[in-house]
Parts: C-alpha cells; structure tokens; sequence
C-alpha cells in the first residue's frame, strides 16, 4: 500500500511539473510574438544634412531598438521628384520652401512642413585660397573655374538669386546635382572654387577653405520637414521630426553653422 501511494505521488508530481513546463513554452511563445518587429524609418534630405542626419540616425537607432533608419541624401529637387512619382517614404527633408512646394502642392504630407533650419551660402576654395578670392563679385573673373548647383536644386537657386541681386554673372564651368558634388570638385582641385552652404564647408575641415560674402545673406534659404502621406512608419515619422526640432537636433544642427529653426 505504501507503495502504490508512493508511485501516486510521484506520479502525481511528473504531471505537474509538465504542466509547468507547458506553461512556460506558451509564455516563451508569447513573449516571441510580442516582441518588436524590425522596422525600417526612410528619410529623404538635402545633401547639406547628411554630417547632422547621419549623427541623428545614430542617436535614433540607439533611443528606438529595433528601428534602422535609411536616410537618401540628394538635391531637393530630385528628392521632390522621387515622392510625387510614388516612392514609399516617410521624412522629407528639404533645403528651401520651394522644393517642399512641389511636394505640398501635390498633397503628399500629412500636416504643413515645419522650418527646422536655416543656412546661407559660402564660397569654398582650395586650402589657402591660391587664386585670392575675396568676393562673390571675384567669382565672375575670365581666369577662375567656378562649379556651382544646377539653378533647380536649392543652392543653385541661391545663387542665381545673388547674381540677380547684384548684377554679377557668373560663368560656371560646370552645374552640379547637389552641394557635395560642388565641394568635391573644389577639394580634388578640378575647380578653383564653388558655392555651397557654410555647413558644408565647416565639414568639409582642411580640404577646402570658406569665404564669406555678406550678399550671401540677400538668398538665405529655410529647411522644412514633413510626413509624408502614406508614410510606412509614419508614428516613427513624427518621433524622427520630434527629435529634428528638439533640444538634440538643434544643437547638432547648431554645432555645423546651421541657424536656429523658425
């Protein structure tokens, strides 16, 4: 007898240690399916962003697990373009009002752009300045091989807007996509010189060399941000914007030489 109620007990004890364990495979398999799906945040911006944007995708991936953010730098003009034809993205970062226009004007963002950032532009040169370039009116000289942006991407119009302003023509030898094509072809000496943002030329450090010119100020240029309509991720969207204007993405942005949101 005694031992008929021992086998009972532990009989009795096999059972229920496999219901637990059951029990723990459901939860293992429900924490499984809980658990966060990667997602893929994907943000369209100027050129002039990628040193800032690239340092706020790091802080973004780290402050949201799971999340990878795919950032496409270009010209504004070609970024536009790619949205109103149907690209799937979530963020448009533009750099100036009327490149965002062409995408508001279609409306294909869910809520009207905010300004996070503003810049101007700036002659860059080669390291020391060989040709002695002073001023924006230096830039018109025969001698001189001078790259700017195609007049459609924002720092092109920029430009053409301060030769309007001051009657000074210039002659480019070439009419590039977007800042940084500009800046290279300062920094491997295939041109004197080039107009691209003060951003750029802060980050370009030692490779090229910046001028100022106080017409610069006259073609002053805003970046605006949005959702764009239909966005896959569009909370991810907001929370990426949230971070732009806040107090990180300011002083990122400030810390290049852009100026303070409006």
């Amino acid at each position: 007898m005694k031992c008929r109620a021992l086998l009972g007990l532990l009989a009795g004890l096999a059972l229920l240690l496999a219901g637990c364990g059951g029990s723990s495979g459901a939860a293992d398999a429900g924490g499984s399916s809980a658990a966060a799906q990667p997602k893929t945040l994907t943000v369209l911006a100027a050129a002039s962003l990628t040193e800032t944007f690239d340092a706020m995708k790091a802080r973004f991936e780290t402050d949201n697990p799971g999340v990878t953010v795919r950032i496409s730098y270009g010209g504004s003009s070609d970024l536009a373009s790619q949205i109103v034809n149907g690209a799937p993205v979530d963020v448009f970062a533009s750099a100036s009002d009327a490149t965002m226009k062409t995408v508001t004007d279609k409306d294909l963002t869910t809520a009207a752009p905010t300004i996070f950032a503003t810049n101007v532009l700036q002659i860059a040169t080669q390291p020391g300045n060989p040709k002695g370039i002073a001023s924006f009116a230096d830039l018109a000289k025969p001698d001189l091989k001078v790259v700017v942006c195609a007049p459609q991407v924002p720092c092109g119009a920029a430009a053409k807007k301060i030769e309007t302003a001051t009657g000074v023509t210039l002659t480019p030898v070439s009419q590039e996509t977007d800042v940084k094509s500009v800046l290279g072809k300062v920094s491997t000496g295939n041109a004197d010189a080039g107009l691209v943002y003060v951003t750029d030329v802060t980050a370009a450090k030692d490779s090229v060399q910046g001028v100022t010119f106080p017409e610069a100020q006259q073609a002053a240029t805003n970046y605006p941000i949005a959702v764009v309509k239909n966005a896959p991720q569009a909370d991810l969207a907001q929370k990426w914007i949230d971070m732009v204007t806040g107090e990180f993405g300011q002083k990122t942005l400030n810390a290049a030489g852009f100026g303070a949101e409006k």
